[in-house]
């Protein structure tokens, strides 16, 4: 009879966890679908806000494009 009992009890754990494996894949499957959104809206508000096209960050960038840290190309004597 404890051997009937320890058998239905493996199956509906078996049972349980599959369903869990299904529930945890369709979670990560939305998650992936809300962040790809998330990601889609992220880029159209920061292009209509002009983070891409003119923001304070993007101007300091090209501003400085060719200065950045001097090279001692020339500072040695030629012998």
């Amino acid at each position: 009879m404890g051997a009937v009992v320890s058998c239905i009890q493996s199956v509906f754990r078996t049972i349980g966890r599959a369903i869990m494996g299904v529930v945890n894949g369709i979670g990560s499957i939305l998650m992936a679908i809300i962040n790809g959104v998330i990601g889609v809206i992220d880029v159209i508000v920061g292009f209509l806000t002009c983070n891409y096209c003119g923001s304070r960050r993007g101007r300091m960038r090209r501003r400085s494009g060719g200065m950045g840290r001097r090279r001692h190309a020339g500072t040695t004597a030629t012998i």
